[in-house]
C-alpha cells in the first residue's frame, strides 16, 4: 500500500508538515508506504486551458504536477494538506491541484483521499470543503477522522499543542488505512464498479 501526502504550504517545516508528520507516523507503523512531496514553495502556474494534456495525458507544463502525477497512479490514497488564507487553500496547491486532476487521464476511481488544514484561527471548514472537491468529482472516496481535519498553529510547532487535532489526524491516518485496504480486498473479489459511457449536459440560456 502507498500514500502521497502534498504539502501545500510553503513553510516546508510549519504546522502543517507537523500535521503531516502525524500521519506518516501512523501509516509507518501500519507497514504503508508513504512520501511527502512539498510544493507550497514551488513557482507552480495555473491551468491555461491549452488542451495539450488531451493529446499527451500529462501537463504541458512539466513541473511537480507531472512528477506527482506518476506517483499519484501509483499510489491508493492522497492526502492533500494545506495551511488557510483567506478562508480557502493556498494558491499554489490550487493552481497545483487543478492542472493535477485535470490532466491526469489515469482512473481515480476508490483511490482514498483525505484533506488536512491548518489555521491559526478560522477559515478552516471552508478550505476542508474546497480540498474535498477534487476527490468528489473523481470517484474517490473521502477518508474522515473523530472532526473534520484540521489543527491550529501559527508559528512553527505549535500545532503540536493542540492534541485534539493532532489525535484526529492519527485516527484519519488509520481510518485510511483501513479503506485502503478493505478496497484492496474489495477489488480482488469484485472489481471496480461497473461505468457507464460519460454524458456531458452543458447549461446554455
Amino acid at each position: 500500500m502507498k500514500v502521497l501526502l502534498i504539502n501545500g504550504s510553503p513553510r516546508p517545516h510549519g504546522n502543517t508538515a507537523l500535521a503531516l508528520d502525524e500521519m506518516v507516523k501512523i501509516f509507518n507503523e501500519s507497514k504503508v508506504e508513504a512520501e511527502v512531496m512539498t510544493i507550497g514553495n514551488k513557482p507552480i502556474r495555473g491551468c491555461v486551458a491549452c488542451g495539450a494534456c488531451r493529446k499527451s495525458g500529462k501537463c504541458a507544463f512539466d513541473d511537480q504536477v507531472n512528477e506527482a502525477a506518476v506517483k499519484f497512479q501509483e499510489s491508493d490514497g492522497l492526502v492533500l494538506a494545506s495551511p488557510v488564507y483567506y478562508a480557502s487553500a493556498n494558491g499554489t496547491l490550487i493552481s497545483f491541484l487543478d492542472r493535477l486532476f485535470f490532466s491526469a487521464s489515469f482512473d481515480k476511481t476508490m483511490k482514498v483521499g483525505a484533506s488536512v488544514v491548518v489555521a491559526r484561527r478560522g477559515g478552516l471548514s471552508s478550505t476542508y470543503d474546497e480540498i474535498n472537491k477534487y476527490f468528489g468529482i473523481s470517484g474517490m472516496p473521502i477518508a474522515s477522522g473523530q472532526y473534520w481535519n484540521s489543527v491550529h498553529g501559527r508559528e512553527p510547532g505549535e500545532a503540536a499543542r493542540d492534541e485534539e487535532g493532532m489525535q484526529g489526524l492519527r485516527t484519519l491516518a488509520r481510518n485510511m488505512v483501513f479503506l485502503m485496504k478493505s478496497i484492496a480486498l474489495g477489488k480482488e473479489k469484485f472489481g471496480l464498479p461497473e461505468k457507464e459511457p460519460a454524458t456531458m449536459t452543458n447549461f446554455i440560456r
